[in-house]
């Protein structure tokens, strides 16, 4: 009986994530069958890694807001399952990993001679001071964040559920995770329109 209730309420979740890889196929086919890959990506040698850091940021932007709204749920004692908390958790880590990872090679270059940062440096040091640097560094606080998430819903479990600390601090985290991701993502976007790799 516990099975079959459990194979009852992963269907739905079956169906949506399959309709989302069907959907994701079909954007992807589109994408790479009518877009003139050379022209979006442009002429620099890391314009494919820089594609990929945009793309996973803009899905770790879908997946910290999800976080805000489960944070809130959770608060508020509304309808939310573990399942849901972990597979949001764990994709909010991941991402957060993966677009650090590229963003990080993206510095290479951006430090490079000739690069962005010499451009910033010598002609407005508060761009690459105040933007960049900043950046940077607010970046990172959303890895640590989110894996800590991560182990708070794998440690508790259904405990987060009837701890008010628990829930409070987990909500902090998700927030947090917010706000450093979209600072950074904010002004990572300011950076390259006004300098890009």
């Amino acid at each position: 009986m516990k099975d079959e209730n459990r194979q009852n309420r992963d269907k739905p979740l079956r169906i949506i994530l399959i309709t989302l890889g069907m959907l994701a196929l079909v954007g992807l086919g589109l994408f790479f069958g009518m877009a003139p890959l050379r022209s979006l990506l442009g002429e620099s040698a890391f314009a494919f890694v820089s594609a990929i850091h945009g793309l996973l940021a803009g899905l770790l932007m879908v997946t910290v807001t999800v976080g805000v709204f489960q944070a809130f749920r959770l608060y508020a004692g509304s309808s939310i399952t573990l399942q849901e908390l972990e597979i949001g958790s764990i994709a909010n880590a991941v991402l957060a990993f993966l677009t650090i990872f590229y963003g990080n090679v993206i510095y290479i270059p951006y430090r490079a001679s000739g690069g962005p940062r010499t451009y910033f440096l010598e002609n407005m040091p508060e761009i690459h001071e105040i933007f960049f640097e900043f950046k940077e560094f607010m970046a990172l606080f959303t890895l640590p964040l989110a894996v800590s998430v991560v182990f708070m819903f794998f440690y508790y479990r259904e405990e987060l559920f009837q701890r008010g600390d628990l829930k409070i601090l987990v909500s902090i985290c998700l927030l947090l995770v917010f706000f450093y991701f979209v600072v950074a993502f904010g002004l990572g976007a300011a950076i390259t329109k006004l300098r890009a790799v």
